[in-house]
């Protein structure tokens, strides 16, 4: 593949990166072209290396979140294996951490060094809680975020809450590293300075949980957890059919429910009935109105549903486990499957979701541990050597 052609050809990301969402972050960036070097400790690698051995014996973390990297095993602390970082650091475009508490200062890594040397340099650095403040030394992983933010105590059942089923903190905090680094490139181009970015996981999920934070603030009300049914929105969530099958429900507005109504539920009459006729009275009779769709629902089969509610326009879905969704009909009608080469051998992998029209994305082949090591070394520092210390 010509990677010329990409958007972010050219553009050199050094990464000190673990588990998710820096490698999140940087991943997107090798999609559109970026070169990204990811330092790895020597022997052991970045540490979701190990999670789990289902794809090919490598973990499903690993193969999702680098792949079209270079691996190289540094070990920073060590005095040749730090002046290669340095080298690589001063010809690079974006520089990228996940480093522990404290750690970036320690190693004199941390944006205000490093941008002195080259204020040209973005640096992107991922915290758990952010650079000040009481929790900034504290240690943060997906889980214990999703609590921080209150995202666990809405999600889940009226009896039992529960996380969320993807690393979302993780997601979230490397979306918003991937979109700040994009934005402070277009930054460059008109300044010719680079920026100092800090994106915490606190912040980032944060943002993602601001209509419950709303709601229950301003309509001093806890929002409660209501399964898999929406909290503010009725009828929302799964509803059983006749033949055992289960099909959920998406109504947005007062239109729809008089359709559902006159067309799906065959009630028209409750479009009067004031327990219903809005969406904050359906929400508060939600009870009540549970029991008519079940009726209605459970005259039909899943399939005859599912036809109906797309005949009247009412949006629908059927519940789906991951390896449903891996066969979904829409990604072989749109061709979004693509081919990516791992150590192990080759795997299916979905296109990234922003298609631009007449532009294959990089999608190049996970790296094994220290793959690049040498060629790194010999281009940056004309050396081929190794370490074996360990950070």
């Amino acid at each position: 593949m010509d990677l010329k052609n990409l958007p972010l050809s050219g553009v050199t990301v050094v990464s000190l990166e673990q588990a998710v969402a820096a490698p999140f972050a940087t991943r997107q960036l090798a999609d559109l072209g970026a070169r990204v070097i990811k330092v790895e400790r020597p022997g052991a690698g970045d540490f979701a290396r190990d999670y789990d051995r289902t794809v090919h014996g490598q973990a499903s973390y690993f193969v999702w979140l680098n792949r079209g990297k270079e691996s190289v095993e540094l070990d920073i602390k060590a005095p040749a294996d730090r002046a290669l970082l340095d080298a690589v650091i001063a010809k690079a475009d974006v520089f990228l951490h996940n480093l522990a508490p404290g750690a970036v200062d320690r190693l004199g890594l941390d944006a205000e060094t490093v941008r002195a040397r080259h204020p040209r340099l973005i640096t992107c650095a991922i915290s758990g809680y952010g650079t000040a403040g009481p929790y900034r030394r504290k240690k943060a992983y997906d889980l214990l975020v999703q609590c921080e933010t209150g995202l666990v105590s809405v999600t889940g059942t009226p009896d039992t809450p529960v996380k969320v089923g993807v690393s979302i903190a993780d997601v979230a905090t490397g979306m918003y590293a991937y979109s700040g680094v994009l934005t402070a490139l277009y930054e460059r181009e008109r300044t010719g300075e680079g920026s100092a970015l800090d994106i915490a996981m606190l912040d980032a999920l944060g943002e993602w949980v601001a209509q419950p934070y709303y709601y229950s603030v301003y309509g001093q009300r806890a929002a409660e957890r209501t399964g898999a049914r929406h909290a503010s929105i009725a009828p929302y969530g799964p509803y059983p059919a006749g033949d055992g099958g289960t099909v959920f429900l998406g109504l947005q507005n007062d239109r729809e429910w008089a359709v559902l109504c006159e067309r799906v539920l065959n009630r028209p009459d409750l479009t009067g009935d004031p327990r219903f006729a809005h969406n904050p009275d359906r929400v508060a009779h939600n009870d009540e109105l549970t029991p008519i769709v079940e009726a209605a629902f459970g005259k039909l089969t899943a399939d005859e549903l599912v036809a109906l509610l797309d005949e009247v326009g009412i949006a629908n879905a059927r519940l789906r486990t991951p390896a449903e969704f891996a066969e979904h009909p829409q990604h072989e009608a749109r061709g979004r499957w693509r081919e990516v080469d791992t150590p192990n051998g080759p795997i299916r992998a979905l296109l990234p979701p922003v298609t631009v029209a007449g532009r294959e994305p990089a999608m190049g082949p996970v790296p094994a541990l220290g793959a690049h090591t040498d060629a790194v070394r010999a281009e940056f520092l004309g050396a081929r050597a190794g370490q074996e210390e360990t950070w």
